[in-house]
C-alpha cells in the first residue's frame, strides 16, 4: 500500500471515534453488509465517520491490508478494529456493541 493511501485511511481512523468503512454511504449504501452495519450504528443513534470505499480503489484495497480483513465493511472504534458485518451483527445481537461504546465511552441511544 502506498504512504499516500495508508496516511488517508490512518487519517479517517485517527480522528473520528466510530468510522466505518463501506461501499456506498449511509444514505445509499451499495452492498447489504455495508446497509446493515449502517442500519446498526443508526438504530443505536451512534455518530459516525463513513468512509466509500467505493471512491477510490486505493482505499478499497488499502484498508484489507491495514487492517488484515478480507472484507469491507470494517468498523473502527476509538482506533480500534472491532470487525466485519457479521461480527458487528453478533456483538449487536448480543449487547456487547452497547457494551463496547460503554467501555470506550461513546455516546449512543440507550
Amino acid at each position: 500500500m502506498d504512504p499516500q493511501t495508508k496516511e488517508l485511511i490512518e487519517s479517517s481512523i485517527n480522528t473520528n471515534e466510530v468510522c466505518l468503512f463501506m461501499k456506498g454511504t449511509p444514505e445509499a449504501p451499495e452492498c447489504g453488509f455495508s446497509m446493515a452495519v449502517a442500519n446498526m450504528l443508526k438504530i443505536l443513534e451512534v455518530n459516525f465517520k463513513s468512509v466509500n470505499v467505493l471512491s477510490d480503489q486505493n482505499i478499497r484495497e488499502g484498508i484489507k491490508k491495514y487492517s488484515e480483513w478480507p472484507t469491507v465493511p470494517q468498523l473502527y472504534v476509538k482506533k480500534e478494529f472491532v470487525g466485519g458485518c457479521d461480527i458487528i451483527k453478533e456483538m449487536f445481537e448480543n449487547g456487547e456493541l452497547k457494551k463496547l461504546l460503554e467501555d470506550k465511552q461513546i455516546n449512543y441511544k440507550k
